[in-house]
């Protein structure tokens, strides 16, 4: 049990290292995260609407195929 919780740790601060990178490095990647193409920004008068639909997608597979090597057993 604590073998595992022990990776799960390890695993965990480095995404939040590669996180921290991602976002201190942010404006000098050629596509920025919450501005992908195929976010949906619709700019009225007064109002912007702004879904990020893309990023979602992006963030929604990064994340599951994350879960998916974690629940694997070796």
């Amino acid at each position: 049990m604590l073998n595992w919780l022990g990776r799960m740790l390890i695993i965990l601060g480095l995404v939040l290292i590669l996180l921290g990178l991602l976002l201190s490095l942010g404006e000098r990647l050629p596509l920025r995260i919450g501005r992908l193409p195929g976010d949906i920004i619709i700019q009225g008068k007064h109002s912007v609407f702004y879904f990020p639909l893309a990023t979602s997608l992006l963030f929604s597979v990064v994340l599951s195929l994350i879960l998916w090597l974690l629940s694997r057993r070796p």
